[in-house]
């Protein structure tokens, strides 16, 4: 250590290496080759040290999950599953899955108990707030079985807009998924509201009432192959994404204005060796 450096810091390379981002020798290349920033600064000298609890350390611009406290769970809620820790009507909730993990974790945002799919269990607060609010503007993908034989000029109505009772709203994506089969349609929506209900309520509002509906993905999160009612932890890959997109949300101005939407990205890529 040296003059001024506090007693819980470390070595940049040693806490890197802990994160699992690449061996402390590899670290020590991406430190000096000026890819990796602590506290949004790029930091190139080996000897730096950081605060593990407090610093905010990304490698080409990906956030790293250095508090090991934190949980970030996915999970394929069934139908019938209340997105609620504690259901006062006694219907099933998500306790039975939260009790699986030793931290105390809730959901990120909610689904209807009708809806199945792509639902966030963790911890971490500060996170959780920026993926459910509002202002934020998470982009989630559903797919729908509908009544009816859906048209392009439904889905063009869809995108450009239609008015409900609290408001208008339109969808981001729209797009059919195969032919008509047996009076029903497979329509992919994708849309950044959090308004109750809303997909089956734009579905209803064109005239094909949802049959069934299921969340396949959530930001940059993908439900994948993941088994129904089966739970999994998010990869490092993952778990970069959404902190980074909360670390750029928390460190945006806060302005009256609508916050721009968080749109699915790509994986991040793995730091080069």
């Amino acid at each position: 250590m040296r003059a001024g450096d506090s007693p819980t810091s470390e070595r940049l390379q040693k806490v890197l290496a802990a994160a699992g981002v690449a061996s402390r020798r590899v670290s020590e290349q991406l430190i000096a080759a000026g890819r990796v920033t602590v506290n949004g600064e790029v930091v190139s000298e080996l000897g730096s040290r950081v605060e593990p609890e407090s610093d905010l350390v990304a490698v080409d611009g990906v956030a790293i999950q250095l508090d090991p406290t934190k949980r970030y769970i996915m999970f394929n809620k069934p139908t019938g599953v209340v997105s609620s820790m504690a259901d006062e009507g006694g219907k099933p909730d998500l306790s039975t899955v939260a009790a699986q993990f030793d931290e105390r974790l809730f959901n990120v945002g909610r689904l209807d108990a009708e809806t199945s799919g792509l639902l966030l269990l963790t911890n971490d607060g500060p996170l959780a707030n920026v993926l459910s609010h509002p202002r934020y503007g998470v982009e989630k993908t559903y797919i729908a079985k509908v009544r009816g034989s859906v048209n392009q000029q439904t889905l063009r109505k869809l995108k450009e807009g239609i008015e409900l009772d609290d408001g208008p709203i339109n969808a981001d994506a729209a797009r059919l998924l195969g032919a008509p089969s047996q009076g029903h349609s497979m329509v992919e929506l994708t849309l950044h509201s959090g308004r109750n209900r809303i997909v089956r309520r734009m579905l209803a509002e064109v005239g094909h009432p949802v049959v069934e509906l299921v969340r396949r993905q959530f930001g940059p999160l993908h439900l994948g192959g993941l088994a129904l009612g089966q739970t999994r932890e998010l990869t490092d890959a993952e778990r970069g994404a959404l902190l980074t997109i909360a670390r750029q949300h928390s460190e945006a101005p806060d302005t009256d204005g609508p916050a721009p939407t968080v749109r699915s990205a790509a994986p991040p890529r793995k730091p080069r060796a």
